[in-house]
């Protein structure tokens, strides 16, 4: 089996994204994915988006009224470049960005670091399970809220020709500062975000 296919101690799915372990690792997120998260869950202050891709998340963020700093380890033409988000020692008021697949865990613990307000990750929903997790996450930092998306996310290559439907449920885990400890939420994003969407012309 393709040692790719090994992370953190377990397989993950077989489906359309995939894993780069040694490389940029660059799914551009959907902008309905990101509006969901917004009109549901409030920011106040500045916001970091720290894998900032092509842009898509930060101009939707931005779209909003929130100052955001957005910034990505590659140049992919958009935001501050070469900035390494697990190293460089930033702080920002909140957090919001869809991790690299293969550093979630790490996206954390520095965004739970790096954050006066909230953080809010794009993760596979998948990203509850695990005994490892268990303790070296949950049991100590909780999310305050979970959001399930009842509409399925596809990703694609940058480049890809997008065609199908994903097959991975996701969800954006929220951890907000100013929430009662210990106190998790679980909370569904209805459908007909991806029907507006496409209905919509893409921002530029």
């Amino acid at each position: 089996m393709d040692p790719t296919y090994n992370l953190n101690g377990g397989f993950k799915p077989t489906m359309k994204r995939f894993a780069d372990l040694d490389g940029p690792d660059f799914f551009p997120t959907p902008a309905w994915a990101v509006e969901a998260l917004m009109d549901n869950e409030p920011f106040e202050g500045q916001i970091w988006e720290p894998a900032c891709g092509d842009g898509t998340m930060a101009k939707v963020l931005g779209s909003r009224g929130n100052d955001v700093i957005a910034s990505d380890l590659y140049d992919r033409g958009y935001g501050e470049v070469g900035i390494d988000f697990l190293s460089c020692g930033r702080e920002a008021d909140n957090i919001v960005t869809n991790p690299p697949y293969n550093a979630a865990e790490g996206f954390l613990r520095v965004g739970l670091s790096s954050s006066k307000r909230k953080v809010a990750l794009l993760l596979r929903l998948a990203f509850l399970e695990g005994a490892n997790r268990y303790k070296t996450i949950f049991s100590k930092n909780p999310p305050s809220r979970v959001w399930v998306f009842s509409e399925r996310i596809t990703f694609y290559p940058a480049g890809a020709k997008q065609q199908g439907t994903g097959t991975t449920a996701y969800a954006w885990f929220v951890w907000d500062k100013l929430a009662v400890p210990g106190a998790s939420q679980l909370c569904w994003l209805g459908p007909g975000y991806k029907a507006a969407s496409a209905k919509e012309k893409p921002m530029l």
